[in-house]
């Protein structure tokens, strides 16, 4: 059995499982002694966005292995009169086996989409679409069992005048967290029916049925999934008491405990490139140039991590 700092699993001892308790305390052991203590440990500055050299991809996935996210920044000399394109994005998702885009109804035609306030019909009514602050959450947390999304990368272009900052946290820093506390949790957030999206109602019509699943997933490759929203409006929780103590305790430690937690402005030209951790958004004001940041959902997770 080799040893890992990530989540790459083996076949038998899966630390993610229950039932693998010696298997969890190893995996906890080397995950707290690799964990970066700080925002700059995970920066990665880069050359060419569309070819990293040896030395940048592994910063980079270096820090997605040890906090299952990074962030690079390309060389700032070139961002006002070169700024980067999506097809630029793609091709530093497929460096790191991010291929399979998420066309979801909000992303534009070729499935990035273009993060800035907009107020037409469609986008005003979703905050993400505003200059609104967004509390913790995972993206795609709404989809389907078989398009839950792995992989994210989010570039800015523009930020705002004031505001826009991220909140980042690892999932698998709070999946430490409540197994910690209480590993009953962690089988009630891993319950199928635990998390339930309602139906999308636009309009009069359901442009989207209503959704149940777990918080916390082991993946068909032996990795930690989570899908979380903490808005109280668009989510059930399962009317169960172990189920209530299990999400009291996670939603106290996202808004009462700062560990593990790292926090992001990012500038022009940088990105975050992550296994979708959980994050947030203050809000913010926009000045002459609108805040401008592409995202990128993937259903793939980055590729050796």
């Amino acid at each position: 059995m080799h040893t890992f700092y990530g989540s790459h699993l083996y076949s038998s001892d899966n630390p993610f499982d229950l039932g693998q308790p010696e298997a969890y305390r190893t995996w906890r052991e080397q995950k707290l002694a690799h964990y970066p203590q700080r925002l700059n440990d995970l920066i990665v500055e880069i050359g060419n966005i569309e070819k990293l050299t040896a030395a940048e991809h592994q910063a980079i996935l270096t820090g997605c292995r040890q906090a299952n996210m990074a962030i690079y920044a390309t060389n700032t000399s070139n961002i006002t009169n070169n700024p980067i394109n999506k097809d630029q994005i793609r091709l530093l998702g497929s460096q790191f086996g991010l291929k399979t885009l998420d066309h979801n109804p909000g992303a534009d035609a070729d499935a990035i989409t273009a993060l800035t306030v907009q107020n037409d019909t469609y986008h005003r009514e979703y905050i993400p679409y505003s200059n609104k602050a967004i509390s913790w959450h995972t993206d795609g947390y709404y989809n389907i069992a078989t398009q839950q999304i792995h992989g994210i990368i989010l570039h800015c272009l523009y930020p705002a005048t004031t505001g826009g900052h991220n909140k980042l946290l690892d999932h698998e820093m709070l999946y430490i967290a409540l197994r910690d506390a209480n590993p009953e949790y962690i089988q009630a957030l891993m319950h199928p029916e635990v998390m339930t999206i309602p139906a999308n109602i636009v309009n009069g019509q359901e442009t989207r049925p209503a959704n149940s699943g777990p918080v916390f997933k082991i993946s068909a490759t032996g990795s930690l999934h989570m899908r979380y929203t903490d808005r109280t409006r668009s989510i059930i929780w399962r009317d169960d008491p172990i189920t209530q103590e299990a999400v009291a305790a996670l939603k106290d430690y996202l808004h009462n405990s700062g560990t593990w937690c790292f926090e992001a402005c990012l500038e022009a030209g940088q990105g975050l490139i992550a296994n979708n951790v959980l994050h947030t958004r203050s809000a913010f004001e926009d000045g002459v140039t609108p805040r401008l940041l592409y995202r990128a959902r993937y259903y793939d997770r980055i590729q050796g991590t």
